[in-house]
């Protein structure tokens, strides 16, 4: 097992979305119901790091939520090519 492999992500996945005026979200108590802009038979996102990762479907396995994935997303955890910025040059004098 290399070092890598001990490397913990955090998964999570997205149902769905809503947006609303937050004097609605304010006034939400128990019981109160978000409809989320997704259909029962919609893929869902997982995301890793709350990245993009992949998508999949709901479903259950021993009780318990569970997805299966679908598709795995290739753009998400490439490497970046960002620059590093160059160094401020400091014309303070001490």
């Amino acid at each position: 097992m290399g070092p890598i492999d001990s490397v913990k992500i955090q998964l999570s996945v997205v149902l769905g979305k809503s947006k609303m005026p937050i004097n609605q979200l304010l006034r939400m108590g128990r019981g109160a119901v978000i409809e989320l802009d997704t259909d029962l038979d919609d893929e869902v996102e997982i995301r890793a790091n709350n990245l993009p990762f992949a998508r999949g479907d709901v479903t259950v396995v021993n009780n318990k939520i569970a997805v299966t994935i679908r598709e795995k997303l290739k753009s998400t955890l490439r490497r970046r090519n960002v620059q590093p910025k160059e160094p401020a040059d400091d014309q303070s004098s001490a």
